[in-house]
């Protein structure tokens, strides 16, 4: 405790109005409560909420004027947008078939639906930064988006990796290299953050085939991943823009 204490007060985002999209989900809401406990404003953006509080938005990110009256709702509320996360993860109902199997009208719909929904949000985002003259925005990535996939970490089980996952992350991390590029000049930050492998109650099989591959010896946690957005969302972070930040555990020097 006195350890994430010194970090809290070192990476300071206290009062930071911060955006996370996906945030009802498991790396969301771990983000949520993360930034929240050391006083910043998060607003949570998500397509669902069970039971909303007063700072979480229903956004639907592949709807553009979804995406353009939240942030007209956010801005009015707090007045302006110091972080926002694009975290969300859109799929189909058929997402994770086989290579072999997947209809061309879902690739679409996907790709669609994760990688168009950032660049909407990140456009729109940005936008309203631009006339703050800050911020810091951050795409969520994977280590999918950089290298391609070990199939034999699946070997046993029913898992694959989504071929579709590969092109949106990819596509993703080089928009965000743009994105740093077009805004520099405006003081605005624009990162990405590639996990590797999160747990989350995956088959033994596919944890040990895991764990067995990765140098650390274990999956990430959502923790992980979150400590890392959080620097990025920092001041401490001032002069880091159009990197990708790789949380893996090792998984990519191998």
């Amino acid at each position: 405790c006195t350890i994430k204490f010194k970090f809290f007060l070192m990476f300071s985002i206290k009062n930071k109005v911060i955006v996370v999209t996906g945030g009802n989900g498991l790396l969301g809401k771990k983000m949520v409560s993360s930034f929240r406990e050391p006083g910043a404003i998060v607003v949570a953006a998500d397509v669902y909420f069970e039971d909303n509080s007063s700072d979480d938005f229903v956004i639907d990110i592949t709807d553009e004027y979804s995406v353009k009256d939240v942030i007209i709702a956010i801005v009015e509320k707090y007045n302006r947008i110091d972080g926002w996360v694009n975290n969300a993860y859109p799929r189909t109902k058929d997402w994770g078939n086989k290579f072999e199997n997947i209809p061309l009208g879902s690739w679409r719909k996907n790709v669609d639906m994760h990688l168009n929904g950032y660049f909407l949000c990140c456009q729109v985002a940005l936008e309203q930064m631009k006339t703050q003259g800050f911020g810091s925005l951050i795409n969520m990535s994977s280590i999918y988006g950089l290298l391609g996939p070990d199939f034999t970490i699946y070997e046993g089980s029913e898992m694959t990796m989504p071929a579709a996952y590969s092109a949106i992350k990819g596509g993703l991390n080089n928009l965000t290299r743009y994105l740093a590029s077009y805004y520099g000049s405006y003081q605005i930050r624009i990162n990405t953050v590639s996990p590797g492998g999160i747990f989350d109650n995956q088959p033994e099989l596919f944890v040990n085939n895991y764990n067995n591959k990765v140098p650390l010896k274990r999956m990430g946690s959502p923790e992980d991943i979150v400590s890392a957005v959080y620097f990025l969302l920092s001041d401490q972070s001032s002069y880091i823009t159009g990197h990708n930040l790789i949380v893996d555990g090792g998984w990519s020097i191998i």
